[in-house]
């Protein structure tokens, strides 16, 4: 990079950035004028975003780096990559992340701690190494990809549910931290739209035969598939990323699709055991 984009180009880290959501930001901010580096696990995973970013003529703004979150040693040297190819880092946007499903009896302890291993362990150690790049910037965003269930625990979801509360109660404290050197840090709290993610995880779940939960747990996987399938289109996710980070006052969350807000809505309006029994109802439609 030149030395004049070093001085002007804004530059934005991406995390997950092979598929689903990480993918469409990564081509949503290079659109907008970002300087993008898209954080993934195995550089070869990366063909599909280099492929559809050349097919939008945008290539040369996006720059593959090698990042698991989970491997500090990755963590650690993508800093010192960022620090030493762009000198800067105006937006991080931690995306990247996994979903493990299965009833709190039924699932091993071991897939508990690797849930949170890689959704809030990994999104801690990644923000850490590069607040001290973002505070050098000045004015530099973090964007945190929570979830609606990041908000309202569905059966099921315990082990994901759980990490995404955990985002969120991150976030907050880390807002007020950043505040004092003009940082913003922004929640995005996504429905279930029809993202790789649901596929790798849920839609793997298998229903084991015996099993009390049985009926719920089916009924659950048969709701997730169709507000998956009905939530819209996940560019609606990436843009609305590209917006926050232009704004220059944004809100500290933002829900989506409408119906996703209206339930969260909900459940700050309705008492707690009335909005329980209407998810459980609602839930156990066929």
């Amino acid at each position: 990079m030149s030395e004049w984009n070093r001085q002007v180009a804004k530059v934005a880290l991406v995390t997950g950035a092979s598929s689903g959501f990480g993918l469409l930001i990564c081509l949503e901010l290079a659109r907008s004028g970002y300087q993008v580096a898209a954080g993934v696990r195995r550089p070869e995973s990366a063909d599909t975003l280099m492929q559809e970013a050349s097919q939008a003529q945008l290539a040369e703004r996006i720059r593959i780096i090698q990042l698991d979150i989970n491997d500090a040693e990755q963590v650690s040297a993508a800093a010192a990559e960022m620090k030493q190819i762009y000198g800067r880092l105006d937006l991080l946007v931690n995306n990247a992340g996994e979903a493990v499903g299965g009833m709190v009896e039924e699932l091993a302890l071991d897939a508990w701690r690797r849930q949170m291993e890689t959704n809030f362990f990994g999104t801690i150690a990644v923000t850490r190494n590069m607040l001290p790049l973002m505070r050098h910037t000045g004015q530099s965003r973090i964007i945190l990809m929570s979830s609606i269930s990041g908000v309202i625990g569905f059966p099921g979801y315990g082990p994901y549910a759980s990490s995404k509360f955990a985002i969120e109660g991150f976030g907050e404290s880390l807002s007020l931290e950043v505040m004092a050197f003009g940082m913003d840090v922004v929640i995005v709290q996504p429905g279930a739209f029809g993202t790789p993610i649901w596929k790798k995880s849920f839609g793997e779940l298998q229903v084991t035969e015996g099993s009390p939960y049985k009926g719920l747990l089916q009924d659950v996987l048969d709701y997730s598939e169709r507000t998956a399938r009905d939530s819209g289109n996940p560019v609606e996710v990436a843009r609305l990323v590209a917006r926050i980070a232009g704004m220059r006052r944004p809100k500290f969350r933002y829900c989506l699709p409408q119906g996703t807000l209206w339930t969260a809505w909900a459940k700050q309006l309705l008492p707690d055991r009335l909005f329980q029994r209407i998810v459980y109802r609602m839930l156990r439609r066929r």
